[in-house]
C-alpha cells in the first residue's frame, strides 16, 4: 500500500464519520465540545453556518449522522444495543440555550445590482438566500403561503416543531435583507424569466401527494384524504377533528406525522397499515418508535385492495395479506400468503404513500428539459438546469428527500449562482477549508477532554401523555437540560481529533501497540490491502473505512492503523517516547458562495 496522504482533506473528513455523513457536512464534534463547555451561542453559530436551521433540525432532522456515529461501532461489548451520540438532540440544546445571536449574523455588503429570484420559501430556497444576500445580491423569495418555511411550516406537526422556532430561524434569513413576497404564487416560469432576473432558483418542493387508485376510492372520497394535504389543513387550523377510527396508509415519516396528528384530533382507534415489513418502512426508526409509544399499532405486509362503503359512506378497507420473498440478487417481491383478505373498519383514511414533483407552472417550451419521471434535467454537482441561469434544489431537484439534504443543495446552488454571475466556470467547485492543529499542552495533558465516557445514551424527556395527546400544539419532546446535555456531549469520541503519525520520529518500540485499547495499531510488512486487512492484530473488516499507512520505517516495516474503531483517546500519543504520535484537531468547513479557492468562513 502507498503512504496515506493526510494532506488530502477527504482522508480525515471520512474519519469524522458524523460530519462525512451529514449532507451539509456540519462539524459535529466541534459544536458538541462547545455544548460541553456551555458555549451554546458558539455551538449554534457553527451549526448555522452549515445547516442554517439548528433549532428546526434539532427537532426534525432525519439524522444521517447518527447511524454513522463511531460510538455505535465501538460500544458493542458495553451495551446490548449500542446507540450513537444523540447528535440531533444536542443540536437542539445549542438552539434552545443560546444567548441572543442576532448581532453575530452576517452584515450584508453593498448591493451589487444582481437580482436572484427564489421560488418557494422552503429550506433550499432560504439557504440560497442566506448565502447570497450577505454578498450584495438582491434576493427575492416567492411563496404561495403568507409565511416562510415551506413544507417545514405546513407539513411538520406543531407537537414536533413549534411555530415560534420556525419564525425565529426563517427570520434570521429574511433579516439579511431578503425580500419575501408571501401569498404570491408563481404560475408561469416564462413570465418570470421575462422579468429579467439574473438567476432563478426553484425550491418549490414535491408538493403533490400520491393517491391510491383502488375500487371505492371515488365513491368514498369524502372520507379519504391525501396525507400531505391533510397535514397542511391541520397546520393552518382548517381541520380540527377527525373520526374515531382512522387508517393511515404508508410507511414513511409523513405517515407517522399523520397517525400521531390523528391521535390528537380525536382518533381513538388509529392504526398504520403498510405493504412492506416493519424494518423496510421508510420512516426513521425513532419516528416509528414515537408512534408506537403513543399506542399506535403498525400493521405490516398488507396490500390495499378496496375501500368498502355503503352508498358512499366509508365502512372500512380490505387488504391482501402478503409475505416478502427475495431472489438470488436480493430483490424483494410481495407474494400472497393465501390467507383470507383482512378487513379493518374505519371512519376516515389518510393516504401517505409517497410524494411526487409537480411543475405545471413551468411551460415545456421554456427551455428547461425534464426527464421521463418529470424531474428537471440537472447537473448533479452544480444543480444547473438546461437554461443556464435557472437552478433547482431540495425536493424539486431529484425528488423527495429531507430538510438537511435541501440545505446542502441550497449551499451548492448558491455557489453555482455566485460563480455564474461573476462570469466564472460554474463547474469548478471551491475546495473546503481545512486545517490540523496539535492539541498537546503537556506530556499528559490535552486541550480537549479525552477521557472516554462509558455512559449509555441518555433519553430525552417527554411531556406527560395526557398533556401531549390532548393538543396538537403541545410539544412532545422537552429536550435535554444543561446537566444531561453535558453528560451526553461527553459520550462524543472527538473523532475530529486525529491520530497523526510522523514516521521519521518512530523508533518502533511498539509502546503504542501495547497501550491501544482497540488493537488498531500495527507494525507489519507492507503488502496489498486485501492481504493486510485480515492479518492485522484486530482484522480490519469494515471496507468503508480506510487504513492509515505510513511510509517505510527503519526496519522496512510500515505502521498500519485501522481507522474504523479508533477511540481517539490519545493513549498512543501519551505513551510514545519520541512524539511520533500527536493528537491534531482536524477542522473542515465547506467553502460557501463568495469565497475563493480554499478559503472558509469563521463561525
Amino acid at each position: 500500500m502507498q503512504r496515506t496522504d493526510i494532506a488530502n482533506p477527504a482522508y480525515f473528513h471520512k474519519v469524522v464519520d458524523c460530519q462525512y455523513a451529514c449532507p451539509a457536512h456540519t462539524p459535529v464534534p466541534e459544536y458538541i465540545r462547545m455544548i460541553a463547555q456551555r458555549r451554546y451561542g458558539d455551538a449554534y453559530m457553527i451549526n448555522w453556518a452549515s445547516n442554517v436551521f439548528p433549532g428546526i433540525l434539532g427537532r426534525t432532522c432525519d439524522r444521517p449522522c447518527e447511524p454513522a456515529c463511531r460510538r455505535g461501532r465501538v460500544e458493542e461489548s458495553n451495551a446490548s444495543a449500542p446507540e450513537p451520540v444523540a447528535i440531533c438532540r444536542l443540536k437542539r440544546v445549542a438552539a434552545d440555550m443560546k444567548e441572543d445571536v442576532r448581532e453575530r449574523m452576517p452584515k450584508p455588503e453593498a448591493k451589487n445590482g444582481k437580482r436572484v429570484a427564489c421560488i418557494g420559501a422552503g429550506p433550499a430556497s432560504l439557504t440560497v438566500a442566506r448565502d447570497l444576500a450577505p454578498l450584495g445580491y438582491e434576493v427575492t423569495v416567492f411563496d404561495g403561503e403568507a409565511k416562510a418555511g415551506g413544507f417545514i411550516r405546513t407539513q411538520i406537526p406543531r407537537f414536533r416543531l413549534p411555530e415560534s422556532v420556525i419564525d425565529e430561524e426563517t427570520g434570521y434569513v429574511l433579516d439579511l435583507g431578503v425580500e419575501f413576497r408571501g401569498g404570491e404564487r408563481i404560475d408561469s416560469m416564462k413570465a418570470l424569466m421575462a422579468e429579467g432576473w439574473d438567476a432563478i432558483f426553484v425550491g418549490c418542493g414535491a408538493p403533490r401527494g400520491r393517491d391510491l387508485d383502488v375500487p371505492g376510492r371515488k365513491d368514498a372520497a369524502a372520507s379519504i384524504h391525501i396525507g400531505i394535504d391533510w397535514l397542511n389543513s391541520v397546520s393552518f387550523g382548517h381541520i380540527t377533528s377527525i373520526g374515531q377510527r382512522v387508517i393511515v396508509l404508508g410507511g414513511g415519516n409523513t405517515a407517522m406525522d399523520c397517525c400521531r396528528s390523528a391521535r390528537r384530533l380525536g382518533g381513538t382507534d388509529v392504526k398504520v397499515i403498510v405493504r412492506s415489513g416493519f424494518e423496510e418502512m421508510k420512516a426513521s426508526p425513532w419516528e416509528k418508535e414515537d408512534a408506537q409509544h403513543e399506542g399506535i399499532p403498525i400493521v405490516n405486509f398488507h396490500v390495499p385492495k378496496a375501500f368498502v362503503h355503503d352508498q358512499g359512506k366509508l365502512q372500512g378497507m380490505t387488504f391482501e395479506v402478503v409475505r416478502a420473498e427475495y431472489d438470488d440478487k436480493g430483490r424483494r417481491s410481495l407474494v400472497p400468503t393465501g390467507e383470507p383478505d383482512a378487513f379493518f373498519e374505519c371512519d376516515e383514511v389518510l393516504v401517505a404513500v409517497g410524494q411526487e414533483n409537480a411543475f405545471p407552472w413551468i411551460e415545456r417550451d421554456s427551455g428547461i428539459a425534464f426527464d421521463k419521471w418529470g424531474l428537471p434535467t440537472l447537473d448533479k454537482n452544480t444543480f444547473q438546469s438546461t437554461v443556464p441561469n435557472v437552478f433547482f434544489g431540495g425536493d424539486a431537484a431529484f425528488g423527495p428527500k429531507n430538510i438537511i439534504t435541501a440545505v446542502a443543495h441550497g449551499h451548492e446552488a448558491a455557489v453555482s449562482i455566485d460563480k455564474l454571475l461573476r462570469a466564472e466556470p460554474v463547474y469548478v467547485r471551491p475546495a473546503p477549508m481545512t486545517n490540523l492543529v496539535s492539541q498537546k499542552m503537556g506530556i499528559h495533558e490535552w486541550s480537549y477532554d479525552n477521557d472516554t465516557s462509558n455512559d449509555l445514551r441518555y433519553k430525552v424527556p417527554w411531556a406527560k401523555a395526557e398533556t401531549a395527546l390532548a393538543s396538537i400544539r403541545v410539544e412532545v419532546e422537552l429536550g435535554f437540560d444543561a446537566a444531561t446535555a453535558f453528560k451526553e456531549a461527553e459520550r462524543c469520541l472527538n473523532c475530529d481529533v486525529q491520530t497523526v503519525f510522523t514516521e521519521a520520529a518512530c523508533i518502533e518500540c511498539d509502546a503504542c501497540v501495547d497501550i491501544c485499547p482497540m488493537d488498531c495499531i500495527n507494525f507489519i510488512d507492507n503488502g496489498e490491502e486485501a492481504e493486510l486487512r485480515p492479518h492485522l492484530k484486530a482484522p480490519a473488516l469494515n471496507l468503508t473505512q480506510d487504513l492509515y499507512v505510513s511510509g517505510g520505517l527503519k526496519t522496512g516495516r510500515v505502521m498500519v492503523k485501522d481507522e474504523d474503531v479508533c477511540l481517539h483517546c490519545g493513549l498512543c500519543a501519551e505513551r510514545c517516547p519520541t512524539g511520533a504520535w500527536d493528537m491534531q484537531k482536524f477542522l473542515l468547513k465547506m467553502t460557501p458562495a463568495g469565497q475563493g479557492q480554499g478559503r472558509g468562513v469563521p463561525a
